[in-house]
C-alpha cells in the first residue's frame, strides 16, 4: 500500500479572479457599436483588471488566499501522517490479527488512502470557492464605481480598454475612478486617449 502522497495545490492568483469584471465590460460594449455614437456623446475607456490590480482590498484578498491554502495543505499533510502511523501500526500488530480483523483494518486504511488521493481536487475546488468570495465584493466596489464616475462626468458609455477591434476616440478614466476609490494610480500612469481604431490585444496582466 502506497502510504506517500504529495501535495501540489497551485498557488492561487489573484489575476485569474479579476476576469469577471472584464467580461462583464465586454459583455455591454458588444451590444453598442460605434454607428449609435454621434459626435456628442462622451466616451471613456478602462481597464478594468489594471484598476483591480491597484485597489489595495486586492492585495489583502490575495494574502488571505495564500494563508487559506497553506491551511488545506498543512491539513491535508496531517491526515497523511495519521495514514502512515496508521499502517505502520497495522504492520506491527497484524501478526496477532485475526483474518477478519486484518480485513476490516486493511479496509479502514485503504479508505483513508482513497480519501487522500482526492485530497488536491478537493484542495483546489475549495480554493477556488474561496477566490469568488474574496473577488466578489472587490469587483462590485469597481463596477460601482465606474458607474458612479460615468454619471458624474457625463460619459454616455465607458469601454473596456482594448476590447473593440473599431472604437470612437475617447478618455482613459481609470485616474477618476482611482481618485473615486481613493486610490493611488502607479506613478508614470497618466490618462490616455483611446485611438479611432484600437488593434485587439489580450486582457492587461497586473504585475505583482
Amino acid at each position: 500500500m502506497d502510504k506517500k502522497l504529495k501535495f501540489h495545490a497551485s498557488k492561487p492568483k489573484m489575476k485569474q479572479m479579476k476576469k469577471f469584471l472584464t467580461a462583464a465590460f465586454i459583455t455591454v460594449t458588444a451590444l453598442v457599436t460605434t454607428s449609435q455614437v454621434n459626435a456628442q456623446t462622451k466616451i471613456g475607456y478602462i481597464s478594468t483588471e489594471e484598476l483591480v490590480s491597484i485597489m489595495p482590498e486586492t492585495a489583502k484578498a490575495d494574502s488571505n488566499l495564500q494563508q487559506y491554502r497553506t491551511a488545506l495543505i498543512q491539513n491535508a499533510q496531517e491526515k497523511q501522517s495519521s495514514l502512515e502511523t496508521a499502517i505502520e501500526k497495522f504492520n506491527k500488530d497484524s501478526s496477532t490479527m485475526t483474518i477478519s480483523v486484518k480485513d476490516v483494518k486493511r479496509g479502514e486504511l485503504q479508505k483513508m488512502l482513497n480519501d487522500l488521493q482526492s485530497e488536491d481536487q478537493r484542495i483546489q475546488q475549495q480554493l477556488q470557492q474561496r477566490q469568488q468570495e474574496l473577488i466578489a465584493p472587490i469587483n462590485k466596489k469597481a463596477f460601482d464605481a465606474i458607474q458612479a464616475v460615468a454619471k458624474e462626468n457625463g460619459y454616455s458609455y465607458i469601454f473596456e480598454k482594448g476590447a473593440l477591434l473599431v472604437a470612437p476616440p475617447g478618455e482613459d478614466v481609470l485616474t477618476l475612478v482611482a481618485k473615486k476609490l481613493n486610490v493611488k494610480v502607479p506613478a508614470g500612469r497618466s490618462a490616455q486617449t483611446q485611438p479611432q481604431t484600437a488593434p485587439a490585444k489580450p486582457a492587461i496582466t497586473p504585475s505583482k
